[in-house]
């Protein structure tokens, strides 16, 4: 089931790249799992490990004022690249329920929707704002407000920002596409004994033509 997501309060990481493909994001060495889980572990794997296997001390994501976050701040384009939702898959094992950037690619931006990961687009100014923000201020926090649509750092900043309201109501309710789907079983059941009958073979009668069709 997907995770609701109404309001979150968290520690945010500021990744300074434009064009963060999904590649990145998690490498298609990691692709192989079975299961949605246990990709956290991997994520921006080439860049947080050295070839040794060693942590990149380099790396924002390692640096120990960031330990923890659960809010990333990006560039232009973040999530471009295949469409693999294996991608908000590892971002939300470890531990981002919040993405903010001023553009994304739309598959991606999507597929976070149906994970439980709120992404948001502000414009480029804004962004610029809260990356000098957190440069300034190292252990920056932020609020997010999804039912009213801001963003707030508890003193001075307060950003609104948009979200469609079908895609606002599916995080609130923590409802992805098959719960949706299940939501509507006895239309579709109703709609496959009318119309598919031969999806149960008990509805077939003697197999003649008038008894299929009657």
């Amino acid at each position: 089931m997907m995770k609701e997501f109404k309001c979150h309060s968290g520690l945010v990481v500021p990744l300074d790249r434009v064009n963060v493909d999904t590649d990145a994001i998690i490498p298609k060495q990691f692709m192989k799992r079975i299961e949605r889980t246990g990709y956290g572990e991997f994520l921006f794997h080439d860049w947080r490990y050295d070839q040794s296997g060693n942590l990149n001390d380099q790396f924002v994501l390692n640096f120990p004022q960031y330990q923890g976050a659960s809010i990333l701040l990006a560039r232009h384009n973040f999530g471009c690249g295949s469409s693999r939702e294996h991608a908000p898959w590892a971002l939300e094992g470890y531990g981002i329920r919040v993405i903010i950037a001023p553009t994304f690619a739309e598959i991606f931006y999507t597929n976070c929707l149906k994970n439980g990961i709120l992404p948001i687009v502000i414009s480029t100014k804004e962004v610029n704002q809260l990356f000098k923000m957190i440069f300034n201020n190292e252990g920056m926090r932020l609020h997010v407000d999804l039912p009213n649509q801001i963003i707030r750092d508890g003193e001075q900043l307060s950003l609104q920002f948009q979200i469609e309201d079908e895609q606002k109501q599916r995080l609130l309710t923590g409802v992805d596409d098959i719960q949706i789907t299940l939501q509507r079983e006895g239309e579709i059941t109703t709609f496959e004994e009318k119309r598919l009958p031969w999806l149960n073979p008990r509805k077939l009668g003697d197999g003649s033509l008038a008894s299929f069709l009657s």
